[in-house]
């Protein structure tokens, strides 16, 4: 063997040490981790209803199975799905595409159109679905129309945690109710839910997550928030694309992509869809590998992007 032919040898034996050891790295990295992500994938329908006339096109359909894969979930929570078929078409699909979740919950609410959902590879210990929450409206009853999913799921042996996945009232003014004053009585109840796990556990980990349908400012997030002792943390996802400049003045949030909802009609691009953490989940939070997932033409499969957040176990 000539000198060059040794040193190019070398060389090559030095990049396949380097890819090993790479591999090994980052297997162990996501042994050590596991992802959580929420996704409204725009009325997932395999039959029409009596108020959502259209199915889900196979095009469309791709397309949400594209944006689930590039960001490669453990757990994801889901807003807009259709019937349990229409759920199960979504697993063994994602499933013949190599991502594989045997656990799942659906939550049936008052809505018999669209449902909150949750897909995950972790294993689901214990299931607490609401589905007949009640607030008062200037004297009437309701129902919290979509409900809220409510799992216990085992990240590691030593590591359970509480997800509950919500989908509030949209701002379209299509009921009796003032849109915003509804959202914000879902809110509450919501929050109520999350106060009775501090009441019985104050070190409780809590994932509250998905369409909250107001940006971050408004009354209904700043109420499923808190305050004190309890107060949950805003993720805040964005894009990964290399933004790192700091807030300016000092006291905004930096400046970063982080909008999750396009509304065609208005030509608006909005934070909306949220992950939120209880402080002992908070602890565990990996900030740098947490994002909005984007894809070319992500709008085929919906009008939101999903968010994720890293955990440690």
């Amino acid at each position: 063997m000539s000198r060059s032919d040794n040193f190019f040898a070398v060389k090559f034996r030095g990049f396949v040490a380097l890819a090993i050891f790479a591999a090994i790295y980052f297997d162990s990295l996501a042994a050590e981790t596991f992802r959580v992500a929420t996704y409204n994938v725009e009325t997932y329908l395999d039959t029409p209803t009596e108020s959502r006339h259209f199915i889900k096109s196979s095009e469309a359909k791709t397309k949400v199975r594209e944006s689930i894969e590039a960001i490669n979930p453990d757990v994801i929570a889901l807003q807009e799905m259709g019937t349990t078929n229409a759920l199960m078409e979504l697993c063994a699909s994602l499933k013949n595409e190599g991502q594989d979740f045997p656990f799942w919950e659906f939550v049936q609410g008052a809505d018999t159109n669209i449902h909150v959902a949750v897909l995950s590879k972790l294993p689901i210990v214990s299931r607490h679905p609401h589905t007949n929450d009640e607030f008062l409206l200037d004297g009437k009853r309701f129902r919290v129309n979509r409900g809220f999913a409510e799992v216990e799921i085992q990240a590691a042996t030593n590591l359970t945690f509480t997800l509950i996945a919500a989908h509030l009232k949209s701002k379209l003014n299509d009921t009796i109710n003032d849109p915003d004053e509804q959202r914000l009585e879902e809110a509450k109840v919501l929050r109520r839910i999350v106060d009775e796990h501090f009441a019985t556990n104050a070190d409780a980990k809590i994932i509250v997550l998905g369409d909250f349908n107001d940006t971050h400012d408004s009354d209904s997030i700043k109420t499923i928030l808190g305050r004190g002792k309890f107060k949950l943390t805003d993720t805040r996802p964005s894009e990964h694309n290399g933004d790192n400049s700091p807030p300016t003045p000092p006291y905004f949030q930096p400046p970063r992509v982080t909008w999750t909802y396009y509304f065609g009609k208005d030509d608006t691009y909005s934070r909306i869809d949220y992950i939120f953490l209880s402080p002992a989940m908070t602890r565990r939070w990996l900030t740098n590998e947490t994002f909005v997932g984007t894809i070319p033409n992500w709008g085929i499969g919906s009008d939101h992007r999903p968010v994720v957040a890293t955990f440690e176990k």
